[in-house]
């Protein structure tokens, strides 16, 4: 019997992952922009749906990348898709959101026979684009087991967390991590054009050493060049960091440095840059000196 998977949401992370999906997969795919879904299709093999009520009614899959917490709800509860989905469907939500709106869409498509999986992904739109992805899920151990070869086209690790919302809450140690590394690569960065040394020689020694990191390999070079544009946005990462800080609140985790970062990328927003990926935290920096 053939696998359909359904995508909804084609962004800069699901176009290509729906892409992948469908050298292996029937795919349908929907985007509330019908133009973007008819280009996916003009591009793949796959069938473009104008609603997503139609796009899942067939598929034993259903595979969402949107924006927020509040899209979810949009898609899910006001468009009532999950009544439109065939009992025994496997919903893997890639939206990074909440934790407890996780919680929330699983315990809501339980009612339906309908599997739910939280499964934010890291890696950003290089790593959607090859196939590359992190992949972090929470939920239903079976419906994971079952989940796996679809999730494998487009990751090179995949997770098992835990219950719903675990991963979620990976997703947002995820982002931890990379603010307060970020943060740290521009200031050393700076400091390194202030103490007038070769940055890109500054790098390529130190790199081979203790301070060695993804963000430094990828974005240190880049970030001396004041090139900001490699995919994953300012304005995304404050939602995730702000989904982070409201989750500490309930765990009781201490994020000073955080939500120190987060803070300063309100500042990089109101520099213009919104759009501007992630690294761009070095602009403040040299606004300031």
């Amino acid at each position: 019997m053939t696998t359909t998977v359904a995508f909804l949401g084609l962004g800069v992370m699901g176009f290509p992952m729906a892409g992948h999906l469908s050298k292996q997969f029937n795919v349908n795919v929907f985007n509330r922009t019908l133009s973007k879904a008819e280009k996916w299709q003009q591009q793949y093999q796959g069938q473009a749906f104008d609603n997503p009520r139609d796009a899942v009614a067939d598929a034993n899959f259903v595979c969402v990348c949107i924006g927020r917490d509040e899209d979810v709800i949009e898609i899910m509860e006001a468009q009532s898709i999950v009544a439109n989905m065939k009992p025994g469907t496997v919903i893997i939500d890639h939206t990074t959101t909440s934790a407890l709106l996780a919680e929330r869409m699983a315990a809501l498509t339980e009612q339906y026979g309908v599997h739910y999986l939280d499964a934010p992904v890291s890696g950003g739109q290089a790593g959607a684009e090859n196939g590359a992805l992190t992949t972090m899920v929470g939920g239903n151990q079976q419906a994971y087991e079952l989940a796996v070869p679809v999730m494998t086209t487009y990751s090179k690790q995949i997770q098992h967390m835990g219950a719903a919302g675990a991963g979620q809450r990976t997703k947002m140690v995820n982002q931890i991590c990379i603010a307060g590394l970020l943060q740290g690569l521009s200031e050393a960065m700076q400091f390194a054009q202030q103490a007038e040394l070769d940055g890109d020689k500054v790098l390529e020694v130190i790199s081979k050493g203790a301070a060695q990191s993804w963000q430094m390999e990828n974005r240190g070079h880049t970030m001396l060049a004041g090139q900001y544009d490699f995919g994953f946005a300012v304005d995304w990462m404050r939602k995730d960091l702000g989904y982070a800080l409201d989750e500490a609140k309930r765990n009781q985790s201490l994020l000073p440095i955080t939500a120190l970062v987060d803070q300063f990328y309100a500042e990089v927003q109101t520099l213009g840059g919104g759009r501007w990926d992630t690294s761009s935290l070095m602009t403040r920096l040299v606004k300031s000196k």
